[in-house]
């Protein structure tokens, strides 16, 4: 659902972008790359705050840091 929503974002976005013309289209362009990048970025968050393997990961790093000492 969350993804949907910034898919209809990012088009409402374009789509006023696009009726101002070619004024400013990397700017455009820009500043979608990043709202997509931002939605990936949550959307990855998200999941991984669910399953507990952003801890995994960090308990996992730390260990082989500490194996390594």
């Amino acid at each position: 659902m969350l993804a949907f929503h910034a898919a209809h974002l990012i088009h409402r976005v374009h789509e006023w972008f696009d009726r101002r013309g070619d004024r400013g289209q990397s700017t455009v362009e820009y500043a979608l790359l990043l709202l997509g990048a931002a939605t990936i970025a949550l959307i990855v968050v998200t999941w991984a705050s669910g399953t507990g393997k952003i801890g995994e990961l960090f308990d996992s790093v730390v260990d082989s840091i500490l194996g390594d000492i």
